[in-house]
């Protein structure tokens, strides 16, 4: 079985896919992208501002399914330039002040909407 997770505190999707779903112990989130979800346009300001909204996005999701950063056990970071790493760990890292969830980080040709970052991730659903 599994429940849908919709916020519209954070962008809304834009295609066929919920935001989250949970199934079984986790919940596995949507990439998100530096989008203000009132507006839907990408963030100004480079690879710090667009870090710091997908931050924010996240949050706002986890806070949706009543988790947040220290429920995270996985991530992967997309990147369009890997050149931006030692940025997005530095602003990433802020969020993560106990134990960190294991994670990859990957460069790609493109995201959508001309995104510099996108961040996936899954949590556990409750306490163990």
């Amino acid at each position: 079985m599994k429940k849908q997770i919709q916020t519209s505190s954070a962008p809304a999707a834009i295609g066929p896919y919920s935001q989250a779903i949970q199934a079984g112990g986790f919940i596995f989130y949507s990439g998100q992208i530096p989008l203000d979800p009132q507006t839907g346009d990408m963030v100004a300001g480079g690879i710090v501002a667009q870090t710091r909204q997908v931050m924010t996005n996240m949050q706002a999701v986890l806070s949706a399914s009543g988790r947040n950063f220290a429920d995270i056990v996985k991530t992967t970071i997309y990147l369009t330039d890997l050149a931006d790493f030692a940025t997005v760990n530095e602003i990433y890292g802020e969020f993560f002040t106990e134990v960190p969830p294991a994670r990859a980080c990957v460069q790609v040709a493109a995201l959508p909407k001309g995104a510099a970052v996108e961040i996936e991730w899954i949590a556990v659903a409750s306490e163990a």
